[in-house]
């Protein structure tokens, strides 16, 4: 992976390469401009639908976005390497992805440090999002636009086993993200973390392969989990956040004005994302009630002291940029 780290210019040759590096037109050689993006979600997801209505409009004088769902162009965790190599435009990322490339962002993988939708925006909104960001433009290439809150992930397990305590989810094999990022997370919650790929997860929780997963609840819902599953279990162990990433080389070949269109598109997308999510949220756990599903609040407290510990005690902690953590817990004050 770490081949993607220093590879602008062999992006931007490739780039030059395929004709899709812009001067001060709106198209390269006559061409309109394909932005192509690649997410492991499906096309009834809030996320892609705020993209396909918002951002795609938004942009439409000058390109054209070009969605490919359900990873069916590249597999989850691999887009943010295409993009540098010069295959892929754009993606939905996330800091587990980008800590692994840049090991600065593993604080943004810390269970219970954001504490909701409106201390994650100020957070990426403010100073500290825009270090964040050229970290990812100088090391990557990748041109992060924006973040829309993903929702607060929660446990969604089989079975009636109570859970109240870490301690009560020893053995039980949680499906999780195969990045060391989400590994951690898993262990530090207390259960056997699973790496298994997004599309994998339904059937293996309805073969009994795994014992639960974790998602927002607007996820557990679009990809009908509920299903397959007996009880979710509010830890509200992270608030998600994704960031809609753009390959830095079409971000620079573009017009100043056609940079503001698209800016202005991705957060006007985002916004709109994220209070849609919050507003499911809000309503959805009576959906899994009347499914026939066990909703109920384990002991958070005990939870978020094993995890803060965890992560405190771990060589995650040991990349934190120094004062960072005080900057995040201060944000919005």
């Amino acid at each position: 992976m770490q081949t993607v780290i220093g590879r602008r210019g062999l992006l931007g040759a490739t780039l030059l390469a395929a004709g899709l590096v812009f001067g001060a037109g709106a198209t390269a050689f006559g061409q309109e401009l394909t932005l192509r993006f690649s997410t492991p979600a499906s096309e009834t997801d809030l996320r892609s639908v705020g993209l396909e209505e918002i951002f795609a409009e938004g942009v439409k004088d000058f390109a054209v976005y070009q969605p490919h769902y359900n990873a069916t162009f590249f597999a989850q965790g691999t887009e943010l390497e295409a993009i540098a190599r010069g295959n892929l435009e754009m993606a939905i990322t996330s800091a587990q992805e980008l800590a692994q490339l840049i090991p600065d962002w593993s604080i943004f993988t810390a269970g219970y440090l954001i504490r909701d939708s409106e201390h994650q925006r100020a957070v990426f909104d403010g100073d500290i999002g825009a270090e964040m960001y050229q970290l990812a433009a100088d090391q990557l290439g990748v041109k992060l636009l924006s973040v829309m809150y993903f929702g607060t992930r929660q446990l969604n397990l089989r079975g009636d086993k109570k859970i109240n305590t870490p301690e009560d989810l020893a053995g039980v094999k949680l499906r999780m993200p195969g990045t060391d990022a989400w590994q951690f997370l898993g262990k530090a919650l207390g259960a056997n973390p699973t790496p298994l790929a997004f599309t994998e997860v339904f059937t293996s929780l309805g073969s009994g392969a795994i014992d639960g997963q974790d998602n927002p609840l607007p996820t557990v819902r679009d990809r009908k989990f509920y299903e397959v599953t007996d009880q979710i279990i509010l830890t509200s162990h992270l608030v998600d956040g994704n960031f809609l990433a753009l390959s830095l080389e079409v971000w620079d070949g573009l017009t100043a004005d056609q940079q503001d269109q698209l800016q202005t598109a991705a957060r006007a997308a985002s916004l709109s994302i994220s209070a849609n999510i919050l507003a499911v949220e809000e309503e959805i756990v009576e959906f899994f009630r009347s499914e026939g599903l066990e909703v109920y609040t384990p002991d958070v407290d005990a939870f978020r002291t094993r995890v803060q510990n965890a992560y405190l005690e771990s060589e995650f902690s040991a990349n934190w940029p120094e004062g960072m953590l005080e900057r995040v817990n201060a944000a919005g004050q």
